[in-house]
């Protein structure tokens, strides 16, 4: 009897207490409690206020009931970066910890030891010291292995690079002991440097290509940047130049203000530079002083895919200004401008706060109404469809026609597209020239390369002396493919055969790199086998 009882009033007992903990839970989590079905709540004491952010409501609520306890300054870091991703793609939130390493490649300087370096064998190689830095003025010298940092060793221990350069880098006037290994010494060498302001270059390379032309590549548009053209124009213009091919390819950006510059200095007085539109279609329009120092000299830009940003500025101003001629592959196609507003805690938001136009009224920024992925994949999918290797693949709308002054017709919708369009060419790259590249055996053997001639690779100083240097080398392409076996990588004389011009193009481009010429050794020695110089050249004549 009892437990048909039991029976009876279970499913009773149940239901009630499911209601009772529904209750419960509605009471703990809200701070409200019902009289009747339609009474009037009372206000929560951590409830959202009149006016107030369901996102402050949600993470209080989070930090002051959720089961176990959170991080919800971490949650709320993910929520910022969540929530900038739902504008463009180029608005984000930067956290305080990268505040430092996102700016200084823009501000032009940093605090640390003054080494140009790599790790491709898991040691820190130095292939450089800045000119005057600490490094040099301690005595280190290029081909140093750096073992220790502070008495640890950071060689074979597979050490992220960031983490051995936040370990080298500090404020400057402190100091730190690396222990390096040198050629024909026993030991490791003790070495005390004392940190100090690194000078950052945009320009990376400034020289004489050809007879009266001259050659600037520049990276990036930093605070320094105008300022760096202008010494580097001034010294190639003493060593003879008239003409001038200037390097925009694979350079991401910057200030807005330096991309106004430097376009000033090849302009004549009145011409439109660039203008911004905000939200309410409010405009700033820049035009240009005439008191640049390069109006009338010959002039090619280079550009490709990665030119983005202040590159697309400089290089659509003077296409639409019908000044020089742009030469390479269609620009990446960032068309909006960003401001920083910095945070309380340090950290900063980057928020799209108006587009640019070029002269002629074009917006050059490619659509991203189809969502980030197919936004960040759009460069895979102009190399999947044929872009990069012929510009009949290139499609642009007519209601995106634009004509300059000059009568040339130019599009918006997407990028800057050249006036002389450069494909890439991969008739000469076999499977034994991707090996040797992609799997890093070229690279590798550079370095050996210039460990054993480091006496010599030290001493030089200019194109002519490294030219020398090289040429007298009539079996560097052999030795390299008897070390890429020796390493794994198995001969085809056939494919060697044909690409053996990109081979040694590349292996003196990167011993080029490994003496004090740096990126314009590299440079100096690519030349032959990069297609978009060889067009610029003829554009100005001098091939």
């Amino acid at each position: 009897m009892k437990r048909d009882r039991l029976t009876l009033w279970l499913p009773t007992l149940i239901a009630a207490s499911l209601a009772l903990g529904v209750w419960m839970g509605y009471t703990f989590f809200t701070g409200r409690e019902m009289a009747s079905s339609n009474a009037t709540p009372t206000t929560s004491t951590i409830g959202p206020q009149r006016g107030g952010s369901k996102i402050d409501y949600t993470l209080d609520l989070i930090d002051q009931a959720y089961l176990t306890p959170v991080d919800t300054d971490s949650l709320e870091e993910n929520l910022m970066v969540a929530l900038m991703e739902q504008l463009d793609p180029h608005s984000m939130y930067i956290p305080a910890r990268d505040m430092q390493a996102i700016n200084e490649p823009l501000e032009g300087e940093f605090d640390g030891i003054g080494v140009v370096f790599n790790m491709l064998t898991d040691t820190v190689v130095v292939l450089n010291t800045v000119a005057g830095g600490p490094s040099y003025k301690a005595g280190i010298l290029p081909g140093d292995r750096i073992i220790t940092i502070e008495g640890d060793t950071v060689a074979g221990r597979k050490i992220n690079q960031d983490k051995v350069i936040e370990r080298l880098r500090g404020p400057r006037g402190t100091k730190v002991t690396v222990g390096v290994q040198r050629s024909n010494v026993e030991g490791l060498v003790d070495v005390e440097i004392v940190r100090d302001k690194i000078p950052l270059k945009s320009i990376d390379a400034a020289f004489m290509i050809r007879p009266e032309v001259g050659y600037i590549r520049l990276t990036s548009f930093a605070r320094t940047t105008h300022q760096e053209f202008l010494e580097a124009t001034a010294r190639l213009q003493e060593e003879g130049m008239k003409s001038l091919i200037f390097d925009l390819r694979s350079n991401s950006g910057g200030y807005l203000d330096q991309a106004i510059l430097m376009t000033n200095e090849f302009l004549p007085e009145g011409k439109l530079i660039v203008y911004t539109e905000d939200r309410d279609g409010n405009q700033q329009r820049e035009y240009s002083t005439g008191g640049g120092k390069l109006q009338e000299i010959p002039l090619v830009v280079l550009i490709d895919e990665y030119s983005a940003s202040s590159s697309e500025i400089l290089a659509g101003a003077l296409q639409d200004n019908d000044r020089g001629t742009i030469v390479g592959r269609r620009s990446f196609g960032k068309g909006l401008v960003q401001s920083q507003i910095p945070l309380y805690d340090g950290s900063a938001l980057r928020l799209t706060v108006a587009r640019y136009l070029t002269p002629t009224g074009r917006s050059i920024q490619k659509p991203y109404t189809l969502g980030r992925a197919s936004y960040d994949a759009d460069i895979l999918e102009r190399y999947e469809s044929g872009q990069f290797f012929s510009a009949d693949s290139i499609h642009f709308d007519d209601s995106l026609k634009y004509t300059t002054p000059g009568g040339k017709i130019v599009y918006g919708g997407g990028g800057i597209m050249p006036d002389e369009f450069v494909p890439i060419d991969t008739l000469e790259m076999t499977p034994y020239y991707y090996a040797a590249t992609g799997l890093n055996i070229l690279y590798r053997y550079t370095l050996d390369y210039a460990d054993r001639h480091r006496s010599k690779i030290n001493t030089i100083h200019s194109v002519e002396e490294l030219n020398a240097f090289l040429d007298g080398d009539s079996r560097l392409v052999e030795d390299f493919v008897a070390y890429a076996a020796k390493v794994g990588l198995k001969p085809n004389w056939s494919e060697i055969r044909t690409s053996r011009r990109l081979l040694e193009c590349l292996l003196r481009a990167y011993i080029g790199r490994n003496t004090s010429l740096e990126d314009v050794g590299y440079t100096s020695q690519i030349e032959p086998i990069d297609e978009p110089l060889q067009k610029a050249f003829e554009v100005l004549g001098t091939r």
